[in-house]
């Protein structure tokens, strides 16, 4: 079978808050001697992108350049003469900056000195009143309010967290606004893809634990959907397929995916 890219999220599927799932480490190295281009592509918007790239590195998997975060997919819809209240992590900052846009932080428009054109909302766990308060205020006064992405949970060993779209949906609720969503499975994310792998997608095969939205990611980009019962998604929970999800590969994990693919993992 010839090469083609596969795209892993991480969360439920390499690692679960950074511990390893067994296996994905091997399956990882297996799929790349076998030439297949593997890109990180997570809703995960905290965390800087030499941040994602050195804890992969810490678990034996080189990613220099392989990363695709929804702060990235939130960072394209903001132009770069704009101002961005962000209510998130520092890599919703970073990609921000690297736009050229400029953020403006809760003291500056606190102050008044600063109008806002956006607010970017993302997973953070300094999320308290008083950030909801000047979001809703900013997206009243006319800003367009952008999540990163719009899920619930964010899944851990020891089972689901609150996730960047439960922080999202209280400051939607606050500002009577609906959000424009960046990441997985919307367009703007797999826009971002589609500029990392240089050209078309089709052929891709799109590797995540949570069909709302790997799955539906996938159908967003025209690409096949594995699904792995290693994350958010438990064995005995069959997917909703009446909404268009298909689901190509139901495996038990990442390497169990590696070798329905013909890839021999260790």
């Amino acid at each position: 079978m010839d090469a083609f890219p596969v795209l892993c999220d991480l969360d439920g599927v390499v690692w679960l808050a950074h511990e390893p799932i067994p296996g994905s480490v091997e399956a990882i190295g297996a799929l790349r001697r076998s030439g297949h281009r593997v890109l990180f592509v997570t809703n995960n918007s905290s965390a800087t992108i030499a941040e994602q790239e050195a804890a992969l590195e810490a678990i034996g998997i080189p990613a220099r350049g392989d990363v695709v975060t929804s702060a990235m997919a939130g960072a394209s819809l903001v132009s770069p003469d704009e101002s961005v209240l962000v209510c998130g992590g520092a890599g919703i900052i970073e990609a921000v900056s690297a736009m050229g846009a400029r953020v403006i932080g809760h003291d500056e428009y606190e102050s008044g000195s600063s109008p806002v054109d956006v607010v970017m909302v993302g997973f953070h766990r300094h999320f308290d009143y008083e950030i909801m308060r000047r979001a809703a205020h900013a997206i009243r006064a006319g800003a367009r309010l952008i999540g990163t992405n719009d899920d619930a949970t964010y899944p851990t060993p020891t089972g689901p967290i609150p996730g960047g779209g439960s922080i999202l949906a209280a400051i939607a609720t606050a500002s009577g606004t609906s959000p424009i969503v960046a990441g997985k499975p919307h367009a703007p994310m797999g826009e971002v893809v589609r500029t990392m792998l240089g050209g078309p997608v089709s052929d891709a095969l799109m590797v995540g634990d949570r069909p709302s939205t790997d799955g539906l990611f996938a159908r967003t980009i025209g690409c096949r959907y594995a699904l792995v019962r290693s994350g958010v998604t438990p064995r005995d929970v069959r997917p909703d397929t009446d909404g268009g999800l298909r689901v190509d590969i139901d495996a038990e994990d990442l390497a169990d995916v590696a070798r329905r693919i013909g890839v021999s993992v260790p």
